[in-house]
């Protein structure tokens, strides 16, 4: 009875990949299609709801963007995700999709494992799995460890930590796709076919792989994939398979930097491209308000890369308050980094 179920479609990808910016040019042609959307993230406060709530796109309301912040979903399956899809599916008029984006910290296995609830499992079913990859960090070498090389160094050197939890997210987002977009290939040169090939060469199975700009595919490439992910688990394997599904975020942390408001753009992003400099960080994103400006500042940063543009008005009689949160590896020099932005 697959026709009777509700499509979810599961967007992972590591940090700053650029899963918001998919999700949002896909509600921006849903061709009035009742699309709801869960967003997760890695923090105490959710700046990608925010964002996909400041669209403006028809259907795009607030009941529809649902934040889940402070939690890791795989982690938090039964407090956070099954109580949140029973909701969606119980309303008068169910969403006809379910976008997830995750964090980009979480690994997917265990949340396609959650759709094997029997409250879910009936009503719902993994259309797909989508994993945006940030192409000019996988092309400047970052989480694209090769296996054949640590194997061989843990063979020569039995002290070495050869550990490394990021590349270990990454591949894991990739091994559970049904279709991975890499995207930014704007910001690649030449090199871009051939990155894609290595992707491809590196995957358990056969799964196409996309290039894209800004996320902006066709929603007819993304949505309708029929996959089935939840009865195809064995065929994307994890790293964290003979965990049950368990895995720990203590190599991760994230906290908020507050913002006064700011006479100058320009020279707040400088001081936020000195902050990525400081060892470990690995994403900042946020809002800022700016004097004598009624629009609030949408920031993201990737590393030392940063975008920002004005994205909605700040309501009326609202404190203007803004602020960034800090994504990174443990043991973040959280006072430098914020005397840092705030200058």
């Amino acid at each position: 009875m697959m026709h009777d179920k509700i499509p979810a479609t599961v967007i992972t990808g590591f940090l700053g990949a650029g899963k918001t910016t998919l999700v949002r040019h896909v509600l921006q042609h849903a061709g009035g299609r009742r699309i709801a959307v869960i967003v997760n993230e890695f923090g105490a406060l959710g700046i990608d709801g925010e964002v996909l709530k400041a669209c403006d796109i028809p259907g795009c309301d607030d009941e529809n963007i649902i934040e889940l912040a402070n939690g890791c979903l795989c982690c938090t399956v039964a407090e956070d995700f099954v109580p949140t899809m029973q909701s969606l599916l119980d309303r008068a008029a169910p969403p006809e999709h379910i976008l997830i984006e995750t964090s980009g910290l979480a690994l997917p296995k265990p949340l396609l494992k959650a759709f094997a609830w029997p409250a879910i499992r009936s009503r719902v079913t993994v259309d797909g799995v989508i994993a945006v990859v940030d192409g000019p960090a996988v092309a400047a070498g970052r989480f694209a460890d090769d296996p054949g090389a640590v194997a061989a160094q843990r063979a020569a050197d039995a002290s070495v930590d050869h550990d490394n939890p990021l590349a270990e997210v990454y591949e894991d987002q990739l091994f559970a796709a049904d279709l991975v977009v890499l995207n930014k290939t704007d910001l690649l040169d030449d090199a871009g076919a051939a990155l894609a090939d290595a992707i491809a060469a590196r995957l358990p199975r056969a799964v196409k792989v996309v290039a894209a700009r800004e996320g902006r595919l066709d929603p007819a490439a993304l949505l309708g994939l029929g996959a089935a992910a939840e009865d195809d688990l064995a065929a994307r394997p994890s790293h964290h398979d003979a965990m049950d599904g368990a895995h720990e975020h203590d190599d991760f942390e994230s906290f908020v930097v507050p913002l006064a408001e700011i006479d100058d753009p320009a020279t707040l992003l400088a001081r936020l491209q000195r902050a990525a400099e400081f060892a470990g960080v690995l994403r900042i994103k946020g809002f800022a308000a700016v004097r004598g400006k009624a629009m609030r500042l949408a920031i993201q940063g990737v590393g030392t890369r940063f975008r920002h543009h004005y994205d909605r008005a700040w309501p009326h009689g609202a404190d203007r308050a803004g602020h960034v949160v800090v994504i990174g590896q443990t043991g973040l020099d959280r006072d430098g980094i914020g005397a840092v932005i705030r200058g």
